[in-house]
């Protein structure tokens, strides 16, 4: 399929189409594969780092763009697996790899220091670098990280039936056979009773989710919710053992990782900073995006006044 401007639908009223989003990033390799990025901002500005989750793409932080690059300079990709970068069948998919290529990504660009705003599979990642903070050896400094809908805890992450079904033996069977309005089931569950995707963003999904053959990987990338399990103390140990500002901004309504996990966070983590959005599902960003960037920028007013440690 190729993007075409004509065929966006204006009802939802993207603020930067795929087109536009697809034709204004760039290529950068990793491990050989080619890798989409997209970085926008004052070079002078502080670094702010978006993560997008599964099954989609960094175009998932569109509506927030603007706005965010606006204040800071704002890097993101599309994970190897997802979106606009490769998707290779012969390939050992991981939450530890994909924190190796923002490390990658980060180091390359100059980057000393960096927030994060990240999202579902994103927040693992997040997870990863947070706890990589606390080992020794030189990186860039994680400065910051607002989390929005995501599996922080095993125990409270609540798959979807297609989620499942990738993840047992039948996963190859399961993703050659995924489909448009299998694809749109799914959203329309997890997104909020008055937020439910257009038919536009569900093309756009769709597209992303398609290009180069995706489906193919999917039973591979799903396996993120086993590596959850097999890391829950490095991972809820390194949100436990925090030296940085965090903050949950949390969509109540979403069946996955909703008030159930955001109640779990206020158990576990220490000073717990929570925002619950009412009424919002899994995609924060997508569905109250304007609620998602005030939250958000109210946390980063905070971290600046608070000392350094």
């Amino acid at each position: 399929m190729v993007i075409s401007r004509d065929s966006e639908c204006a009802s939802r009223g993207f603020r930067i189409p795929l087109a536009e989003w697809a034709a204004t990033g760039r290529t950068i390799d990793y491990r050989g594969h080619p890798i989409f990025a997209r970085i926008e901002g004052d070079p002078g500005a502080e670094a702010l780092v978006l993560i997008h989750g599964f099954p989609t793409a960094s175009w998932d932080w569109e509506a927030l763009w603007p706005d965010l690059t606006q204040r800071f300079r704002v890097y993101s990709l599309d994970m190897i697996g997802f979106g606009l970068s490769a998707k290779p069948a012969d390939y050992t998919y991981s939450l530890m790899d994909q924190a190796n290529l923002f490390e990658s990504f980060l180091s390359g660009e100059g980057v000393t220091g960096y927030h994060v705003l990240a999202h579902d599979y994103g927040d693992t990642v997040a997870q990863e670098l947070l706890a990589r903070q606390q080992e020794p050896g030189m990186r860039s400094r994680l400065l910051s990280i607002a989390f929005l809908n995501g599996g922080l805890f095993p125990e409270t992450h609540r798959p979807v039936l297609i989620q499942k079904l990738l993840l047992s033996p039948l996963g190859p069977f399961i993703a050659k056979r995924t489909n448009r309005a299998r694809l749109a089931q799914n959203m329309r569950r997890i997104f909020g009773p008055t937020t439910q995707p257009d038919e536009a963003l569900l093309d756009s999904f769709w597209w992303l989710l398609t290009r180069d053959d995706g489906p193919a990987v999917m039973h591979k990338l799903i396996r993120y919710m086993v590596e959850r399990r097999e890391y829950r103390a490095r991972w809820v140990g390194a949100l436990q053992n925090a030296r940085i500002p965090l903050k949950l901004i949390d969509g109540a309504a979403d069946p996955i990782s909703g008030e159930h996990m955001a109640a779990r966070y206020r158990e576990l983590v220490p000073q717990a900073d929570v925002t619950l959005l009412e009424g919002i599902g899994h995609y924060p960003q997508v569905e109250a995006a304007s609620d998602v960037l005030a939250h958000y920028l109210a946390f980063r007013d905070r971290v600046a006044r608070a000392p350094v440690r």
